[in-house]
């Protein structure tokens, strides 16, 4: 599984956003919250969804553990933030080298290609880990968090080795 490396422009999202933990896993409650009011967003760019997570600031990841707080986020891109729906939050995903993988199957083998982007291919790459948030995108070829086929794009902030 070969990403292909993609240089952006910063992005406008809308969405809600928490802050939460790997052991007090809320995800399915974001994003319940967040699909019954997405219409409301008016100026969208697209169909597709993000689903985005905010780490701390310099934050090391080798201590990374199911306790750190980080921020969550169920998004849509928008072109401005001109019109926010009461009770939506606003980010501005900073623009970059990301290198960008695509994950077949349900959310339960998430974590299969998760390990092979941090344990394998990162360390073997010329790349280290950018200080910007990660992102997944959820555009047509997602049919679900357990569909079989489901596809998403998995963005990891990345910036050449010195």
């Amino acid at each position: 599984m070969q990403p292909e490396l993609l240089e952006i422009e910063p992005r406008k999202i809308i969405g809600k956003c928490l802050t939460t933990t790997l052991s007090f896993d809320d995800t399915a409650a974001l994003w319940k919250d967040f699909m019954s009011r997405h219409k409301e967003v008016k100026n969208r760019i697209d169909s597709g969804f993000y689903s985005m997570q905010v780490y701390p600031f310099g934050m090391n990841f080798e201590r990374f553990d199911r306790e750190t707080e980080f921020e969550r986020w169920a998004a849509v891109e928008v072109t401005s933030f001109d019109l926010v729906p009461e009770g939506m939050q606003t980010k501005t995903i900073a623009g970059g080298l990301y290198a960008v993988f695509t994950h077949v199957g349900p959310v339960k083998k998430f974590v299969e290609t998760s390990n092979y982007i941090f344990d394998t291919w990162l360390p073997q790459s010329d790349y280290k880990l950018d200080d910007r948030a990660h992102f997944e995108r959820l555009g047509a070829k997602y049919y679900g968090p357990e569909h079989p086929e489901s596809e998403e794009e998995i963005w990891v902030p990345i910036s050449a080795k010195s």
